[in-house]
């Protein structure tokens, strides 16, 4: 009788060989969306752009303070963003948008370093000049904000007011930047926005080791909100590390604290701890992740590293549809006309690239959200859909909304591809 040894069977398909293909089919549409932006240019549309204007701004203002009468004043441009999308031309004119251009910027120094092709540094270059053109003014530090006055639950932010939520990434686009070139012009530029975010913005103690800080300059505008808490606590760990100055870290150990001392039992975020905006959304959460993420990898702080373990169960549990999907809410602020979000796409990828090998169920879902993001929401001239609406699609192109945070997210993907396929002893190196 012969001895019969069971064995698996043998996959014709490596790891590899997907890691490949996966970066082979995303190359090629981002190379694509590439082509798109050179022949459409830097403004654009925005989400906001049906309030932008005196008139629809003054009518949310309304919705805020009265809704029963508000929701009449608002009607028209909630039925346009529904049915009617492109009538956002009506209501406002395409602008620039700092939080864009260092989305593109990071892209681009992304292809630079992993393409070795001139053309994608020159392009990274190009929009940290911009950058450098479009800083608020008034302020002595670098700080970048909306070009729009925004009509908030809190009253008015006006346009060229610095954002918490903003600068962080203005400040990676510099540094990933400099990290190619070391340039002291770059350097300098990271220490002034560092400096903007240690003291330009007011905290308020929310418990013995715990502060929150403002949304922006002006502490009456907004606090509480748990993501502009987590975007600082990253930026000025960044910075204590980046520039080896305690001071930094001091102010961002208090607002990290917020933001662990802010999540929900079963492992959510609410917006903002105010007892007013208690909705739960999808991108909003993968800021708080991603920010506590790069703090853990940073610091190694062990509640960073609980934190995320809980809020990713929460996150992959509770903002994904039974097809594997992002979907944008876990809990409503309000009725919403729209089924999908390009920004949630964009946001899912980044976290869960972030993250890769962590958490298996998370790896999963992105490997869902990228192959519908790459088949489905790429439109012919290569730019992407902005939301999938109730009936029809959203086709805007949006900068800020999220074409240049999906450009990145997806240039993300390919570098962490490439370092992954590199042998153990280059990759360490």
């Amino acid at each position: 009788m012969s001895l019969q040894i069971k064995t698996e069977p043998q996959s014709s398909t490596t790891a590899s060989d997907t890691t490949s293909l996966e970066t082979e089919k995303t190359l090629k549409v981002v190379l694509h969306f590439i082509e798109w932006l050179s022949r459409y240019g830097e403004t654009s549309y925005d989400f906001q752009s049906f309030y932008a204007s005196d008139l629809a701004r003054n009518a949310k203002a309304l919705y805020y303070r009265k809704p029963l009468l508000g929701v009449l004043a608002v009607s028209p441009m909630v039925f346009s963003e529904a049915f009617v999308p492109s009538a956002r031309s009506i209501f406002w004119k395409r602008q620039r948008f700092p939080i864009a251009d260092a989305h593109y910027a990071m892209g681009f120094a992304f292809l630079a370093k992993r393409l070795k092709e001139e053309r994608f540094y020159e392009r990274a270059l190009h929009f940290l000049e911009v950058l450098k053109s479009t800083r608020c003014a008034g302020y002595s530090h670098y700080c970048w904000g909306y070009p729009f006055n925004w009509e908030t639950l809190r009253g008015t932010i006006r346009e060229g007011t610095p954002l918490i939520t903003t600068v962080p990434y203005v400040y990676e686009a510099f540094k990933q930047v400099w990290e190619i070139d070391r340039s002291d012009e770059w350097f300098r530029i990271m220490k002034s926005i560092a400096d903007h975010a240690l003291f330009d913005y007011k905290d308020f103690q929310t418990s013995a080791n715990a502060s929150t800080c403002s949304y922006t300059p002006d502490p009456e505008q907004s606090v509480a909100v748990v993501n502009a808490n987590a975007y600082r606590a990253f930026l000025l760990t960044s910075a204590a590390h980046d520039f080896s100055e305690e001071r930094y870290w001091k102010v961002a150990e208090r607002n990290l604290n917020f933001v662990l001392e802010s999540q929900n039992e079963d492992g959510s975020w609410y917006y903002a701890k105010d007892g007013k905006r208690n909705f739960i959304d999808h991108f909003h959460t993968c800021f708080v992740l991603k920010a506590l993420t790069k703090i853990e990898a940073l610091t190694g702080h062990s509640g960073c590293t609980e934190a995320v373990k809980r809020g990713v169960e929460y996150y992959t549990t509770n903002l994904f549809d039974e097809s594997g999907l992002p979907k944008p809410f876990s809990s409503r602020p309000r009725l919403t006309v729209y089924r999908r979000e390009l920004y949630d796409y964009a946001e899912s990828i980044n976290l869960a690239v972030l993250l890769k090998g962590r958490f298996p169920k998370l790896d999963d879902l992105l490997s869902s959200a990228l192959d519908d993001v790459l088949t489905v929401w790429q439109k012919p001239d290569g730019s992407f859909r902005s939301r999938r609406l109730l009936l029809g699609w959203d086709n805007t192109p949006m900068h800020r909304w999220a074409q240049s945070q999906l450009f990145r997210s997806l240039c993300f993907l390919m570098d962490r591809n490439a370092e992954s396929s590199k042998p153990e002893y280059l990759a360490q190196g």
